[in-house]
């Protein structure tokens, strides 16, 4: 199984990430969907953390920019 990376397609007017893609798949999905997806173990290179009151998908710590959310 290839790894799977998300890339950010929408977001809000104050910069809070909105809607996703996976890669290689191309499937799309709100951050309410990849919320549980992550939390359900589906990507395990992401986590969710809570900012501002709202769960937020991020990538974990590995030092490489190109994988970051944002």
């Amino acid at each position: 199984m290839s790894k799977k990376y998300i890339t950010v397609t929408k977001e809000s007017n104050t910069g809070r990430n909105q809607q996703f893609q996976v890669t290689p798949t191309g499937e799309k999905m709100t951050r309410a969907q990849l919320v549980r997806e992550i939390r359900n173990g589906d990507f395990p290179d992401y986590h969710v953390r809570t900012i501002n009151g709202i769960a937020t998908p991020v990538s974990n710590p590995d030092g490489s920019k190109k994988n970051n959310l944002g």
